[in-house]
């Protein structure tokens, strides 16, 4: 099979396809013909040996693909040849064929395009930061500001917010961005690349503040989000994408008795350096059942704004490290 292979890290564009030998099969795993596989900046990242996880060599990246599945393992019970599934990995997506793990992987619903479904990570993320008790915990009425509404993440939490009744002033950095936040549905769209959205976001609330805020950005975005979270309201930080972590003003916290819950979905799927899959299964199962349900009867509406061919993996990813894209930029195999 044709697949990207690393050898050593190095930069992406480095790379090249190869013809790559098929991974064994355990009890408990599936092999999946890729479909379609998220083009993500931690890919990057793991290919050049910076991400806080590093794959033995050599190995295939990607994290998250979609696809028929073409055997089974002998101790597999859920899944069975010829169903369609998305599966988060620990890598080896960005090829023609996968082996993963049963407990990773989700039934997807026929209604959606594989590329489509290449979104179920981002939307199962979004709706953990929105729902866990020890979260956001967003209630209808509430007013919620969305961070980097653009990205697959910022665009499935504007979905899933406005379906919960929620209210929804999302920022972008570009016209194009921004125009992406709303067509999603956010009632209100802010420029923050002049880095003056607080006073926007006050004159929005009536000087209230929001209720909740999802920050994949982090840095002086974070510092001055808590700036705008009413009395009591919570900030879950998912990311660092300006390449700069948060430093947490402890003072404002204890002055508005706000509420800092940051969330790392790779814990769930057994990312970390303690491996708590099989005691996390049922919470992330339910996630991606939900969503498989809303994507059937069409209440979530999971957008794909660009794919590639695998032979155009380069180009795929430098949309992405140019920060240029917007939502899911998918690879597909066909």
């Amino acid at each position: 099979m044709r697949g990207l292979w690393v050898t050593e890290y190095t930069e992406f564009n480095n790379l090249t396809i190869e013809d790559i030998p098929s991974a064994k099969l355990e009890a408990t795993q599936i092999r999946i013909k890729v479909k379609a596989a998220g083009v993500s900046f931690a890919n990057n990242l793991v290919v050049s040996g910076r991400y806080q996880r590093k794959p033995p060599l050599p190995f295939t990246p990607g994290t998250e693909c979609s696809g028929e599945i073409i055997e089974c393992g002998s101790n597999v019970t859920r899944f069975k040849p010829g169903d369609r599934v998305f599966s988060i990995l620990d890598w080896g997506g960005h090829a023609e064929e996968v082996v993963a793990w049963e407990v990773n992987t989700y039934p997807i619903s026929d209604k959606l395009t594989f590329a489509q479904a290449t979104n179920f990570n981002s939307y199962a993320t979004s709706l953990a930061a929105l729902t866990w008790n020890h979260l956001l915990n967003l209630q209808p009425g509430q007013t919620i500001l969305v961070h980097g509404a653009a990205g697959a993440i910022g665009l499935a939490t504007i979905d899933l917010a406005k379906m919960f009744g929620a209210n929804v002033i999302a920022t972008g950095s570009t016209k194009a961005k921004r125009f992406a936040a709303s067509s999603q549905g956010a009632d209100y769209v802010i420029d923050y690349s002049s880095g003056e959205f607080v006073d926007q976001v006050k004159e929005i609330t009536n000087s209230n503040g929001v209720d909740a805020i999802i920050d994949p950005v982090g840095g002086k975005i974070f510092e001055e989000s808590l700036r705008c979270l009413k009395l009591e309201g919570r900030i879950c930080p998912i990311g660092f994408t300006s390449g700069q972590a948060a430093k947490i003003p402890s003072n404002i916290l204890l002055v508005k008795n706000i509420t800092v819950c940051g969330l790392n979905m790779g814990t769930y799927y057994g990312w970390s350096p303690t491996d708590i899959r099989y005691e996390m299964e049922h919470r992330i199962r339910s996630l991606m059942k939900k969503i498989n349900k809303w994507a059937e009867n069409q209440n979530i509406n999971m957008k794909v704004f660009d794919t590639f061919p695998l032979s155009d993996f380069k180009e795929a990813m430098s949309l992405v490290t140019s920060r240029k894209s917007i939502g899911r930029v998918v690879l597909l195999m066909d």
